[in-house]
């Protein structure tokens, strides 16, 4: 979710628009089990796409705050790494009013954020692209390019669709297993990765889920899945 420009101070917040779209599709929304350290803030990441014989996909991205010491949010180990300038401009208050869900939005920018974590996928047809290990590894390499750009060496500004960091389906381990719903299940994981972890699983003909945590966040989150409630209103 990216907000730009100089918003009045009852725009409305854009996460009502997404869960009302999440709400209307035809599949249930997976994410991790609930648990102390991490926050689900209802940001949801949406991506849909249309073909010749019209729609064709749907996902849905859930994206959490990190705590690292949960019952203590004042302290000082749960803040991200900021360079100073992100740190100060985030203290910063602009001379006009902002709506009380950007302002929500800028306090988390001072927390870890396992952003777009986990991912739902449904696709109307089968292809090389729709398989299980395909989507695994396009979440994996979405994740590290978005998220891991200055470890990787990747230049900003510029694409990178190629490179030898990237993740490949040679990497799949096909035999791994994670809970979902409370239950041991087949999956298929990527740990091979320096930066992240990725585990993913079928949940039916066209309809996959998949995860991908940075390793430095492992040691506070439990990796298991569920499926999401209710999407509020």
């Amino acid at each position: 979710m990216r907000i730009t420009g100089h918003l009045p101070e009852d725009a409305p917040d854009p996460r009502r628009e997404h869960a009302a779209r999440v709400r209307e599709l035809p599949f249930a929304v997976i994410g991790l089990v609930v648990q102390p350290a991490l926050e689900d803030w209802d940001g949801y990441g949406l991506e849909a796409a249309d073909g010749s014989r019209g729609h064709s996909h749907d996902a849905v991205s859930i994206s959490y705050t990190l705590w690292r010491n949960p019952d203590d949010r004042d302290d000082s180990v749960n803040l991200a790494e900021l360079d100073e300038q992100t740190r100060a401009s985030l203290d910063v208050d602009p001379p006009w009013p902002r709506p009380a869900w950007l302002l929500e939005m800028v306090e988390r920018m001072r927390y870890p954020l396992l952003w777009e974590a986990v991912r739902t996928s449904w696709y109307r047809d089968h292809s090389e692209y729709t398989t299980l290990e395909a989507q695994l590894v396009h979440h994996t390499n979405h994740i590290l390019m978005n998220r891991f750009r200055e470890e990787l060496g990747l230049e900003a500004g510029r694409p990178a669709h190629e490179g030898s960091w990237r993740a490949t389906e040679a990497s799949v381990n096909r035999g791994a297993s994670v809970v979902v719903d409370g239950r041991s299940t087949p999956a298929y994981e990527i740990d091979t990765d320096p930066f992240v972890y990725a585990v993913g699983v079928r949940l039916g003909p066209d309809l996959v889920a998949t995860a991908v945590i940075p390793r430095e966040f492992l040691p506070y989150v439990r990796v298991e899945l569920a499926t999401q409630g209710p999407i509020p209103a």
